[in-house]
């Protein structure tokens, strides 16, 4: 039995190529848009398809190992990521660039998921929580390198070489995934797998997010109905399907559940917002203030660390203040931190814009580590796997809606005006319409009781008369 903590770490490094392609493509949009001969706005749906990918891998992933065995599936998934890679350097044209983000993005969907699956399997229980730790270091290490890494290779080198870094970490993930990870039997009576409730949700997650960005084109409003429509059938579909299969392969049922519930509606609210600012922050930074794509990358770069350090408070600060006063008061700070963006101007000192950026992924930090640990609160055990696939695939489904919105309001600020390059106040408006999004929450942050989490948090809240 090899050594846990490398086990972890080998994990760790495949988690860290697909947690960093998720942010790392955001600072290089102006250049990619340059070389395609496309608007950066436009470059939009180049995240949102890996992101979309990521979310329909999701929960096919349990299924797949139980059929195949997690180590063999868990490899193929580093191929699949690494030939994708190989594509988006290769790109010419927008399209070919969407093409290969999506096959990237089936790649990297089932990493996380069979990573931990393998981590539970392999691991003695006795050093799982040092084996997660060891595994959450790197893969956090992935959204807060991606901005400033993105940024330098794009100003010193070029956009391709975003991609080509994937090849040999990649590379050497196989070779050890083969050589260190013990082979894992697959499962003798796996559970039938929901080919009909896949399909379904492919059509209705992937129609409704393409039908979303052709809103915004001038002679895209037919074909973006025709999606939408195909996207609203096929998700009526489902719910009809869900309801009568025995083992769906997204459980709605546990929507009943209140405290999964408003964490889910809360939460993918406020998803919108930390969607759009990584789209929409190096943008203003590179087209609206003119700076170079390495000094955008180190500006976003500070929420990351705004990120990093409220994950030693977030235990502290919620026993303190609890589960439900927490996302109700933190969220309006989290909603007002990203509209102070929309009054960013080349005037302001970096160190202030800076500071306050770190206010801001510290705010949003806090927010979705309460979201993430209260939704499980009152669900079985027998059902925790079930409900951590839906709740994982509507979070990645969330970030991708983020990106199109703040897209979309930024593309339709520009129509009003005379200049079809964006403008400071186009960016003002994208930010200040993303942050009025984020603040529709409060409504469902209302709902919760007043001792919600408390046996989670250690806070013992009294109940409202």
């Amino acid at each position: 039995m090899p050594d846990y903590r490398l086990v972890s770490l080998i994990i760790a490094c495949a988690i860290f190529m697909e947690q960093l392609d998720a942010t790392v493509l955001a600072t290089a949009l102006p250049a990619m848009a340059h070389d395609f001969g496309a608007t950066a706005p436009a470059m939009s749906i180049a995240m949102t398809s890996y992101l979309l990918a990521l979310a329909i891998g999701i929960p096919a992933s349990g299924a797949m190992a139980d059929r195949y065995g997690a180590r063999r599936v868990f490899s193929a998934s580093i191929v699949v990521f690494i030939a994708g890679s190989v594509l988006c350097s290769l790109a010419n044209s927008l399209p070919m660039m969407v093409g290969a983000r999506l096959l990237q993005g089936a790649g990297g969907s089932m990493m996380a998921p069979l990573g931990r699956l393998i981590l539970l399997r392999v691991v003695e229980r006795r050093n799982l929580v040092s084996a997660m730790s060891w595994t959450l270091v790197p893969a956090f290490l992935g959204p807060l390198l991606g901005p400033p890494l993105g940024g330098l290779l794009v100003t010193y080198w070029n956009w391709h070489w975003i991609f080509y870094i994937n090849i040999p970490i990649g590379l050497m993930g196989f070779v050890l995934v083969r050589r260190f990870i013990p082979y894992i039997e697959a499962a003798d009576h796996p559970t039938p797998f929901d080919l009909r409730g896949f399909v379904l949700c492919g059509l209705c997650l992937g129609c409704g997010l393409f039908g979303l960005e052709m809103v915004s084109q001038h002679d895209g409003l037919g074909t973006a109905c025709s999606l939408m429509g195909v996207s609203l059938a096929a998700a009526l579909g489902y719910v009809w399907h869900a309801r009568r299969h025995p083992a769906p392969l997204l459980d709605l049922s546990l929507m009943k559940i209140d405290s999964f519930r408003l964490s889910v509606m809360g939460g993918s609210v406020m998803r919108v917002t930390q969607g759009a600012q990584p789209f929409l922050l190096p943008l203003l930074f590179q087209l609206g203030f003119g700076y170079s794509a390495a000094h955008a990358g180190r500006l976003v770069l500070a929420t990351a660390l705004g990120a990093l350090l409220m994950r030693l408070l977030t235990p502290w600060l919620l026993r303190r203040v609890g589960y439900r006063r927490g996302l109700i008061g933190n969220g309006m700070l989290a909603s007002a931190g990203y509209a102070v963006c929309a009054f960013f101007r080349p005037g302001w000192p970096d160190g202030l814009m800076f500071a306050l950026l770190v206010c801001c992924g510290a705010f949003m930090s806090f927010q979705f580590a309460a979201y993430n640990t209260v939704a499980y609160e009152a669900v079985p055990t027998r059902r925790m796997s079930n409900a951590s696939s839906l709740y994982t695939t509507l979070q990645q489904l969330m970030l991708s809606v983020g990106v199109c919105v703040g897209a979309l309001v930024l593309k339709l600020a520009i129509s009003f005006g005379d200049d079809p390059s964006p403008q400071l106040g186009d960016f003002s408006v994208a930010f200040i319409v993303v942050t009025l999004v984020s603040l529709s929450s409060t409504w469902w942050h209302l709902k919760f009781t007043h001792d919600v989490g408390a046996e989670l948090s250690g806070h013992r809240a009294k109940a409202a008369a």
